[in-house]
């Protein structure tokens, strides 16, 4: 299940790609299959020994095209172990509601991106997150869980505060806000209640379907209640130096 649209941020073969905070790793696969050279970064060492473990198998699959590369590793956000402008594409995917520190977050990731290359930020939306806060403390309360909640607006002048040009957005996943709606009602830790349970399985079926008639359903529903708000931005190219 993806948050970044690639129609929208296009990638092309060779492009190195920083995924930060990739937990699961699901946007670093789908750069590694679109022949990306990848690094995906986390600071949870067992998902970054499972996303390992899933790059070697992808590759052991003939799943990435040759010249595609994929790195996993344990680092952190706030000092990126990497040159100045060591990457083409940075990608972000609800990280930054985790961390206190978004501004040097945002500051690092300029760093490392090169003049006109490409950053995708996704944080959960405002309104669908204000509901699961509203409705359960332990959604959020949680050593490590989501301190603040982005309004569109606030996330994009952050943004342009870092020096990047945002050039586009939209909103994702409007069929998971009800579940965790319903999550957060039943309690978040609560998986057996029957509402749960089966919303829980339509999702699964929708993701492993992609049905047209739920497909047709989110693209309505999300600009309403979709659950993740996604911005794009570029990182423009330094005006050149007069040499008088």
């Amino acid at each position: 299940m993806l948050t970044v649209d690639f129609s929208r941020f296009p990638l092309a073969p060779g492009d190195r790609v920083l995924d930060l905070g990739c937990g699961a790793g699901r946007h670093a696969f789908e750069c590694y299959r679109r022949g990306a050279r990848v690094v995906a970064l986390d600071r949870n060492t067992e998902e970054i020994r499972e996303v390992a473990k899933w790059f070697a198998a992808m590759e052991e699959a003939g799943e990435a095209p040759a010249g595609a590369t994929a790195t996993a590793m344990e680092g952190d956000a706030l000092a990126l172990p990497f040159p100045d402008e060591s990457f083409d594409v940075v990608i972000i995917s609800e990280v930054m509601e985790h961390i206190h520190d978004d501004k040097g977050v945002l500051a690092e990731m300029v760093r490392v991106l090169r003049p006109g290359g490409r950053i995708a930020v996704t944080v959960p939306r405002y309104g669908p997150e204000k509901v699961c806060w509203t409705l359960s403390d332990a959604y959020h309360e949680v050593e490590g869980g989501h301190i603040r909640i982005y309004k569109a607006d606030q996330l994009l002048a952050r943004i342009r505060e870092a020096g990047l040009r945002p050039y586009g957005s939209h909103h994702a996943h409007a069929l998971h806000s009800p579940y965790w709606w319903l999550k957060c009602a039943f309690g978040v830790d609560n998986d057996k209640a029957l509402p749960v349970r089966a919303y829980h399985k339509l999702l699964v079926w929708d993701i492993m379907k992609k049905p047209l008639a739920t497909r047709l359903a989110e693209q309505a529903l999300n600009p309403l209640i979709g659950k993740s708000f996604v911005a794009y931005a570029t990182k423009p190219h330094l005006p050149p130096v007069d040499a008088a």
